[in-house]
């Protein structure tokens, strides 16, 4: 007997007009995304003003549009505009309407302070849920690949040099020019825009310049602020260290910075991992259960030495004050450690003292290493024994269980592992988008009781 196969008919028309909620799962969370953000206020959020008087596109709509492609790995616009012909909850969520992708792209750009507003009321309605209960937390960074080649990174000591070189063929360009113009050849018509490219790349490189040099005075600037903070009232400067005027300061020949999006840096993981263009992404994770990002940003700096403080500081009180942090040994700061130690009303602190601290791993797959650190201090030592402890142990462990994985699911299931936007305010806008995304499936995963 021969197969039986279902009738594929492609001409008949439907003789009713279908209905996009019966073509739509019920339990999508397109439903949990349309409703949270419809309960919340955001007076922030802006529309497209192109002063033609045609109708916009309610922010509110566009905002869950956001919402919902980014939490699907969906974050270019040219895919989001797609998806919203081609996916039945996009579509039923934009009521079969189709943004273009420059609406989408103004919508995205013009909306960093109602995101970041969404990103704090989202968090205030997990506490509503039962959800969120603010206690452990772990902190921790990864290196976001920018959008940018890092073959574009120019040195300080090179600047000059190129100078002068694109001086010099500019000026020969210009010669062959009025040549070509006495003798009347076509050759002479591309001339001016071979001149055009180089001036434009010689003004690029003298701003270059300019910026390396303000990172330096900047750069300055924030080590004299950092060691006023960690300094102690009982502990003031020598009387015969002159301080350094920041606006004295000068780079070094090996200072570089990217033409493409110069607030980026080469960074890498560590020395075994090899260098990429890319920003540091901080994140503040509830380590109690729920794994949801507490607070988000992106650090100025390649080392998270300096970053517990900022990253705690950026926890909205509303959500909660934390009584228990955890970080890995990048974390690791003396004067940190001993400022949380004598004030009462710090959260507790367990802090790795090395990164690969052979006593957390039961059974190490590496061999050990043929010279290891010493620790000698005793602030660190006390440190190291705290976490090392049976209780320590059993604290500690929550770190890897809550901002790794988190992480992980940014860069694998959503699919970010590299930032559409360039500079620094727009990188830190296009983070808290993620971020946001991610909270809002991972509270709808928590109500639907489906695990991740």
């Amino acid at each position: 007997m021969g197969a039986r196969f279902v009738n594929v008919d492609r001409d008949t028309p439907m003789l009713l007009p279908p209905s996009i909620q019966e073509w739509l799962d019920p339990n999508d969370m397109v439903h949990f995304v349309i409703d949270t953000v419809e309960s919340m206020e955001l007076p922030q959020l802006v529309v497209n003003h192109r002063g033609t008087g045609t109708p916009q596109y309610p922010p509110q709509m566009m905002l869950a549009l956001l919402l919902y492609c980014y939490a699907n790995g969906i974050m270019s616009s040219r895919k989001i505009e797609t998806a919203t012909w081609h996916l039945i909850p996009v579509r039923y969520l934009t009521g079969d309407t189709h943004p273009d992708h420059d609406t989408i792209n103004s919508f995205r750009k013009n909306n960093d302070e109602a995101i970041r507003e969404t990103f704090r009321q989202l968090l205030l309605v997990a506490r509503e849920m039962k959800m969120l209960k603010v206690g452990t937390v772990s902190i921790d960074g990864t290196h976001i690949k920018a959008n940018a080649s890092k073959y574009k990174n120019i040195r300080y000591d090179r600047i000059d040099d190129l100078t002068t070189q694109l001086d010099e063929d500019i000026d020969k360009l210009m010669a062959e020019a009025e040549v070509a113009d006495e003798a009347d050849e076509d050759d002479g018509q591309r001339i001016p825009e071979q001149i055009a490219r180089r001036e434009e790349l010689r003004a690029k490189i003298q701003e270059a310049k300019a910026a390396i040099e303000q990172q330096a005075r900047e750069k300055e600037q924030r080590r004299q602020d950092r060691e006023d903070h960690d300094r102690d009232d009982e502990d003031p400067p020598k009387p015969s260290t002159k301080r350094k005027n920041p606006n004295d300061a000068k780079p070094e020949d090996r200072n570089q910075i990217n033409l493409i999006d110069p607030d980026s840096h080469l960074m890498r993981k560590s020395r075994r991992d090899g260098w990429q263009q890319a920003y540091n992404a901080q994140a503040v994770v509830d380590a109690d259960g729920s794994q949801l990002i507490l607070a988000s940003y992106v650090a100025d700096s390649s080392a998270d030495n300096w970053e517990l403080e900022p990253a705690l500081e950026t926890v909205s009180p509303e959500v909660g004050a934390p009584t228990t942090v955890l970080a890995d040994a990048g974390y690791v700061r003396k004067k940190l450690i001993m400022r949380f130690d004598s004030d009462p009303e710090a959260p507790e602190l367990y802090l790795a003292i090395t990164g690969d601290d052979h006593d957390l791993r039961r059974y190490d797959y590496r061999p050990p290493k043929k010279k290891t650190k010493v620790v000698k201090d005793p602030v660190l030592i006390a440190m190291r024994e705290k976490v090392r402890s049976n209780e320590g142990r059993k604290i500690y462990q929550k770190r890897k269980q809550s901002v790794e994985p988190v992480f992980g699911i940014i860069k694998s299931v959503l699919g970010f592992d590299q930032f559409l936007r360039r500079g620094f305010n727009a990188v830190n806008a296009e983070w808290n988008l993620v971020c946001t995304a991610y909270n809002l499936k991972r509270m709808w995963r928590i109500a639907t009781a489906d695990p991740v």
